[in-house]
């Protein structure tokens, strides 16, 4: 009997070790996308190293819906660190506009349509309420005859929902 008692305590001890650990690591790892302009694989590399360089563990850009899948540790950076430091690579983020010097900086074939629907302050991007000059907004209806967000149909698009534009 004290044989299987003790064969109990060790496997309830395992599984309650494995659930706090499973727990931690959940908590921890977080995946966000985030939105940056550029325009080649030059870019994508760019892109990709700077946000390592901010605490991504890992970073994916798409070039044709400029989106950056990344994973990160919530316990050692933030959405706010990674997309600092891709913006002092020369990208623009959904939160914050690269400086024009780092801007002029990159190649040729990196110079991308700076999106003149921002306008920056203090380096935080300040999101206007007209939208019709931003991309993914007018390829998807996002913008009402005004101009002016349509926050419900831009939620709706998967491209939109996380940009700036829906929160003016």
């Amino acid at each position: 009997m004290k044989t299987l008692n003790i064969y109990a305590a060790l496997l309830f001890s395992i599984f309650a070790i494995n659930f706090s650990f499973a727990q931690k690591t959940t908590i921890l790892n977080k995946k966000e996308n985030i939105k940056v302009w550029g325009n080649c694989e030059t870019c994508k590399k760019r892109i990709e190293n700077a946000a390592k360089s901010g605490g991504a563990v890992t970073a994916d850009w798409n070039d044709e819906s400029q989106i950056l899948a990344v994973s990160y540790d919530g316990a050692k950076t933030s959405s706010e660190k990674i997309q600092k430091a891709i913006a002092s690579s020369g990208h623009d983020t959904q939160a914050f506009k690269a400086d024009n010097k780092a801007y002029n900086k990159l190649p040729s074939c990196c110079k991308y349509e700076r999106n003149t629907a921002f306008t920056s302050m203090s380096g935080k991007i300040k999101s206007m309420a007209n939208c019709k000059d931003m991309k993914c907004c007018k390829d998807n209806g996002c913008c009402d005859k005004n101009g002016k967000c349509n926050d419900k149909a831009c939620k709706e698009v998967a491209e939109c929902k996380d940009m700036q534009c829906c929160k003016s």
